[in-house]
């Protein structure tokens, strides 16, 4: 578990790129959020304009205490103040809805091309990749850049914005104290640009162990049973622990760094305010500006620094947001499994298949400098039953694998009926076969909705005889709900049990081919005769693949393949291979010899 889950990421990251793709992958959506994003800034403006109408005020206010104060003017001015302050929220409010929708959109969006994502990629990429950390894509990564969307990209064009909108109010109303409110906050600024640069390789490490732990913790949930039987609670704590640790460690740094930023701005806002007072004190005793001006470059002083920190803020989220970005990008980036033209294939119906099949001269290797099928090659009538047999590794469930199209074979050529594989679509040879495999799978449904997967015109009645037939109908009836009852993971089913309700599954389902992988590995003796009773009936008539290693079970198979190293090395039938007395026989025969 620890190979996957521990590595750090080795590879170059590319910020600039990750952003600019998140750029033009909202393209859709860039007429909305150029709109809200113009409304911020016209929110913004409006905001600025605000002191420059205080000093207004001050300044009537100041010149009417010697004779009398203009109220008609300050009403002029506070109602003109409140009509500004009002448009400016109504406008920030309409830019925060648009926003909050185009984040949802692109949440939606990009969650569904992952998930489309997935169904494309080759069981390769799964070989070599946790589902933890596809979990954590789906989830962490696109939440990070939503919220950094909904929040950070319009908090970005406000700062700036109110930046330059300040700055250009101070040298308008006054420009030696605008040069002193500048020289006291430019220190700040440099300051934090030197933070984000060190700081950017935290946020990048937080989300790879936020996958990592994701991982690690899927993998040890699903594992629960040989954790705890082997006693390794200990040790996949210490996992945990490590990845924790790292995790906190980032997490603590990057958020220093990120903390350093509010604090500082205060500072510098303080020091701001220090600065403009005792200057704005010393030209307002020279009769240089009235005191209005000193009000208004109070307010100025923290406009000004307030940007500072929202910059600090919104590039910490920017940060993050790089740092999820590669990571989405670089899995709707991998490599795809082949695209089909259906034009170019042929199109394979149950009804007109008859159920023969030929493996000619197959090679094949996982990876291309290790080959594991060397040459296999057989002949499959239809509605015989084949089994493969032979010692682990030997290459038995690979077969199966070429076979459904889930690899493509390095040379050679496997034919239904005559037609080479590699001209029908992988939907096309899915919908010839029905598997049971030795990992059952059941989702959170009615045991009905189990058996019936994905097939629309299977009636109740053909699941109750199904389930009768492999002998779960006594079980499903002692049921609170019987056939409706609700499998979730706290069900107390056996592990026989759950491989009788995937043979149902593939009982209800009339396809010309079955492949039946250690079906019978997770029942009982007495199960097992029921179950290869079942089976003899749902391999009447098609034509049948079956793996295992009780070779007990496979006596009364048409032909059996026996594989060692990825080659055939004996076929023939139960009594044939045992009159040879080769490795099939010695296989059988240490099965039984105690």
């Amino acid at each position: 578990m620890r190979g996957r889950a521990g590595q750090v990421s080795e590879r170059a990251k590319d910020f600039k790129g990750s952003l600019k793709k998140l750029l033009h992958y909202n393209k859709n959506f860039i007429i909305l959020i150029v709109i809200a994003l113009s409304l911020s800034m016209i929110s913004t403006i409006l905001a600025i304009i605000g002191p420059d109408k205080l000093k207004e005020i001050t300044n009537v206010i100041t010149a009417g205490i010697a004779t009398s104060i203009d109220i008609n003017k300050i009403k002029e001015i506070g109602l003109l103040l409140l009509i500004i302050y009002i448009i400016s929220l109504l406008f920030d409010y309409i830019q925060g809805v648009i926003m909050a929708v185009v984040t949802n959109k692109f949440s939606k969006k990009m969650r569904g091309e992952i998930a489309i994502k997935i169904n494309k990629l080759p069981l390769s990429y799964y070989d070599k990749t946790t589902v933890g950390d596809v979990l954590s894509r789906v989830t962490n990564d696109v939440d990070t850049i939503s919220m950094t969307m909904n929040q950070s990209l319009s908090t970005l064009v406000s700062a700036l914005t109110m930046f330059i909108g300040t700055l250009f109010m101070m040298f308008h109303t006054n420009s030696t104290l605008a040069i002193v409110a500048i020289l006291s906050t430019v220190f700040g600024f440099f300051l934090m640009i030197v933070i984000m640069s060190k700081s950017q390789k935290y946020f990048d490490a937080v989300q790879n162990r936020l996958g990592d732990i994701n991982g690690h913790i899927e993998e040890v949930f699903s594992g629960q049973n040989v954790v705890k039987v082997y006693n390794a609670t200990s040790e996949c704590l210490k996992e945990f622990d490590d990845i924790n640790e790292s995790l906190f460690e980032n997490a603590v740094k990057s958020q220093f760094f990120s903390g350093l930023m509010h604090p500082l701005m205060n500072f510098i806002g303080n020091l701001g305010y220090v600065c403009v007072c005792i200057v704005g004190a010393i030209l307002t005793m020279n009769g240089t500006i009235s005191f209005g001006v000193i009000v208004a470059f109070m307010i100025y002083v923290r406009l000004f620094t307030n940007p500072l920190s929202q910059f600090a803020q919104g590039l910490t989220q920017l940060q993050s947001t790089a740092a999820a970005s590669e990571r989405v990008f670089e899995f709707l980036d991998e490599e795809e499994m082949p695209l089909q033209d259906k034009k170019n294939f042929i199109k394979l119906t149950r009804e007109d298949v008859k159920g023969n099949l030929e493996f000619d001269h197959v090679k094949f290797g996982y990876d291309e400098d290790k080959v594991i099928i060397k040459d296999f090659s057989a002949k499959v009538k239809a509605g015989e039953k084949i089994a493969i047999v032979g010692p682990t590794g030997a290459g038995k469930t690979t077969i199966v694998n070429l076979l459904m199209k889930f690899y493509d074979i390095n040379s050679g050529e496997i034919r239904i009926d005559g037609v080479p594989i590699n001209k029908l679509t992988r939907e096309n040879v899915h919908e010839l076969f029905t598997m049971v495999l030795q990992d059952t799978w059941l989702f959170n449904g009615t045991i009905k909705e189990n058996i019936r997967y994905n097939q629309k015109n299977i009636s109740d009645e053909q699941i109750k005889e199904a389930c009768r037939v492999v002998g779960l109908e006594h079980y499903i009836k002692t049921l609170p709900h019987g056939y409706n009852t609700i499998l979730g993971d706290a069900d107390s089913l056996s592990a026989g049990q759950k491989q009788l309700l995937t043979i149902a599954r593939s009982m209800v389902i009339n396809t010309p081919f079955l492949i039946l992988d250690e079906a019978t590995s997770s029942v009982d003796t007495r199960t097992e005769k029921l179950v290869q009773d079942a089976m003899d009936k749902l391999t009447k008539g098609r034509t049948s693949f079956i793996i295992a290693h009780r070779l007990s079970t496979i006596k009364n198979a048409s032909l059996i393949l026996v594989m060692k190293d990825g080659n055939i090395v004996e076929q023939g039938n139960h009594e044939e291979l045992l009159a040879k007395n080769g490795f099939y026989a010695e296989l059988y025969n240490s099965q039984f010899q105690n």
